[in-house]
């Protein structure tokens, strides 16, 4: 693997990962934008905004979009998150400049009146949708109240109300701020020609007017004690929970450690959380996982199960951490994570189109690259040691946010009310 990197007069920046071998060619725009870039007034507007770049540009409608990624044969897609909104496509080689002069393009649409308003009724229809379905919003509502007055706390998709509220003039100019080239990395993995993919951007995107980028990172308060709160769902067949408490952030080195951690406590299958809840049936799930963003992080831990058993589940999982914390890890349990996690990367790195993600996401968020083999050294580095420091910098029973979704609130809510 090569990485080649270019940067045009305008600010934006062009990096790739050159695999000799790959059969197909991933490229995406990842603009530094997400919800934790907006205000009240533009709640929503990034995920809006995704929606309106593929409804056309001045001289492609939406329609058109469609049929040439169709007609490349693409895999395309995008997708909005607190931190940045990322327009990719995977393509055979051939196609490498069709597929970025097409997503550049998109870069600069329309944003018609017209298009505004009825891809409107269709984020409104989304949001409804997200708080009719498992785990009805407990995951946003549980980072709302841990962030507080954060900008992290905001969901991606907005509420209805701000969605509603939301002028088109205030999404153009949202575009504008945020859709600089200084603000942008255009990314490329496997069969990539590098040469030809600066020479599409100094033509697509060269006269494209430059702006700052911004600098982001404001470090979030720590939460003092626990708080829990009930999404009341009667008719919910599970009760759904989610708890939240502090992690290490995107630029500490601990992170690696959490993520190690999260599997060996909270994987799917084999982990802490599965053998004492899962496997015995007293659980449909339970798990935890790390999750960092550019200035905190959280560790995260989901449970469903029967509404009559929530309390004392979550009793057990806090036991499970508080076990792990005074009585360490095993060293065979170390071991299997370490094996599982470093599989994943390895099975991960082998796709270009996945590679596109790590790739880009890092530059964009640190200016930092690491190939394949510089993650797999990573983990195969870490040790028992490592997973005992996480676990005393953040513990995994202190102070955290819980918020249960079904009907296990009901009686709860009632006598509140």
């Amino acid at each position: 693997m090569r990485f080649l990197r270019e940067r045009l007069d305008n600010g934006l920046e062009i990096i790739a990962e050159v695999t000799d071998g790959a059969l197909s060619t991933s490229v995406g725009f990842f603009v530094r934008t997400g919800a934790r870039d907006e205000s009240d007034d533009l709640w929503g507007a990034s995920h809006f905004l995704e929606h309106m770049v593929f409804k056309g540009t001045a001289d492609l409608s939406a329609d058109e979009i469609n049929r040439r990624f169709d007609w490349m044969g693409a895999s395309a897609n995008a997708f909005t998150s607190e931190e940045d909104t990322v327009y990719h496509a995977a393509v055979l080689p051939s196609q490498q400049h069709e597929a970025v002069d097409l997503l550049a393009r998109m870069m600069r649409p329309a944003l018609r009146d017209a298009d505004f308003n009825t891809e409107k009724l269709v984020i409104l229809e989304e949001i409804r949708m997200y708080d009719d379905q498992p785990p009805f919003g407990a995951d946003d509502r549980c980072r709302s109240v841990f962030f507080g007055q954060h900008p992290l706390a905001r969901s991606v998709l907005g509420t209805v109300e701000s969605i509603q509220a939301l002028p088109v003039e205030a999404m153009r100019e949202y575009h504008r701020r945020r859709y600089s080239p200084g603000n942008i990395v255009l990314t490329a993995t496997g069969a990539v020609d590098f040469a030809a993919l600066v020479e599409s951007a100094k033509r697509l995107c060269g006269s494209w007017e430059p702006g700052d980028a911004p600098d982001r990172r404001q470090p979030a308060a720590a939460l003092s004690r626990d708080h829990v709160e009930y999404i009341v769902r009667p008719t919910a067949t599970l009760e759904y929970a989610v708890r939240m408490s502090a992690g290490p952030a995107g630029d500490d080195n601990d992170r690696f450690a959490a993520k190690l951690l999260a599997v060996a406590l909270g994987d799917d299958s084999g982990s802490r959380l599965y053998w004492s809840l899962v496997d015995s049936g007293e659980a449909e799930h339970a798990s935890c996982h790390h999750h960092d963003f550019l200035d905190s992080g959280l560790m995260i831990t989901q449970l469903s199960c029967d509404a009559t058993e929530v309390a004392p589940l979550l009793s057990r999982i806090i036991d499970v951490y508080r076990d792990a914390a005074t009585g360490g890890i095993s060293q065979k349990e170390f071991s299997q994570a370490r094996n599982k996690l470093a599989g994943r990367v390895v099975l991960e790195g082998e796709r270009p189109r996945r590679r596109l993600f790590h790739v880009g996401l890092e530059w964009a968020h640190g200016g930092v690259y690491r190939s394949v083999a510089d993650n797999l050294r990573i983990v195969e580095d870490l040790s028992v040691n490592d997973l005992e420091r996480v676990l005393a910098r953040w513990p995994l029973d202190g102070p955290g946010v819980t918020v249960l979704a079904g009907p296990a609130g009901a009686e709860t809510s009632s006598q509140a009310g």
